[in-house]
């Protein structure tokens, strides 16, 4: 993930609840692309204090660091010498073709493209084969950049030798929660989030302002909860009752704020072991900083091992 500060449920749904289930049954590597941040933001002043809270919010949501080495993408300066040679495996036409850079530029209103940001999934390509990974868990819009990695490996396989594998990626089945305005995607840039680190009371205040269906006005009208992001909200964060508030939307027995104020309790009850161990951490930030520090000497310790390897078959020395 990119460091932009403490996540909103969207990375929790999106990513980091795929992240933890998997640690049991494969060995990961979780990288802060503090080098990514750069294709949309050049300031760095912020950038290591926001690695830290992001850092702090994938702890508490159970990311295990003995499991799981994190670490951080500058330090590792291997992620630079592979992105290099990767470069000369991939065509700018290619890479124009790609539709998470189109969304991106559209989302954000890029007008001018700059190379880092088209070379973008050529970096994250080396992000992950350094480490050989297999499977790479990923939202939907990742989805093109994890086609672009299977391309450069088998790319660089044909053309110098067997280094790296291809990875599958893998999805949530909340790949994608809808922001609190009703986006398709909950984004900082559009204010459309409620962070993991929330307070009850601040959660209830941003679901009042949701929006819901705007054909259902006041209480007594049906609604439809199927295009509700309200209701998308309650079937991840409160299941057992799904059915139940469906039908009450429909028949127009149950109001929106009723509705809403349903969905902040459970979002806050869901979230509430989160913040606890939140506080934990921001209360021992030296513990925070020496987890990363021995995250970036295993992941160093890999990359090296790969870097050396892709030199022997490319008869670099």
């Amino acid at each position: 993930m990119r460091p932009t500060g403490k996540l909103h449920i969207g990375h929790l749904v999106g990513a980091l609840e795929n992240w933890v289930a998997l640690q049991n049954d494969y060995e990961n590597y979780h990288l802060i692309a503090d080098y990514h941040a750069l294709t949309t933001n050049l300031e760095t002043a912020e950038l290591y204090q926001n690695s830290i809270d992001m850092l702090i919010d994938w702890l508490a949501a159970g990311i295990d660091p003995q499991k799981s080495p994190v670490f951080r993408q500058s330090q590792i300066k291997e992620h630079t010498e592979l992105f290099l040679i990767f470069s000369m495996l991939i065509t700018t036409a290619r890479l124009e073709r790609n539709p998470t850079l189109k969304d991106q530029v559209r989302d954000l209103n890029i007008e001018n493209v700059i190379y880092g940001h088209l070379g973008y999934p050529v970096l994250q390509s080396a992000d992950i084969l350094l480490y050989k990974g297999d499977v790479v868990p990923v939202g939907e819009d990742q989805v093109p950049h994890i086609e672009i990695t299977r391309e450069i490996a088998r790319r660089f396989n044909q053309q110098y030798g067997d280094v790296f594998p291809e990875p599958e990626a893998k999805l949530t089945k909340f790949a994608r929660l809808p922001g609190l305005d009703g986006n398709a995607k909950m984004s900082k840039s559009a204010g459309n989030t409620l962070l993991l680190s929330e307070s009850p009371d601040d959660i209830k205040s941003k679901l009042k302002k949701a929006v819901t269906d705007p054909q259902k006005i006041r209480k007594g009208d049906p609604g439809r909860p199927e295009v509700c992001l309200v209701y998308t909200y309650h079937q991840k964060f409160n299941p057992a009752e799904t059915s139940e508030i469906s039908s009450a939307c429909k028949s127009g027995l149950l109001g929106c704020v009723d509705c809403k104020m349903k969905a902040a309790a459970k979002i806050s009850e869901y979230l509430a072991p989160f913040r606890e161990k939140r506080s934990y951490y921001e209360d021992n930030l030296n513990e925070v900083k020496d987890i990363l520090k021995s995250g970036e000497e295993i992941a160093g310790k890999i990359a090296n091992q790969t870097i050396n390897e892709v030199r022997e078959v490319m008869k670099l020395g």
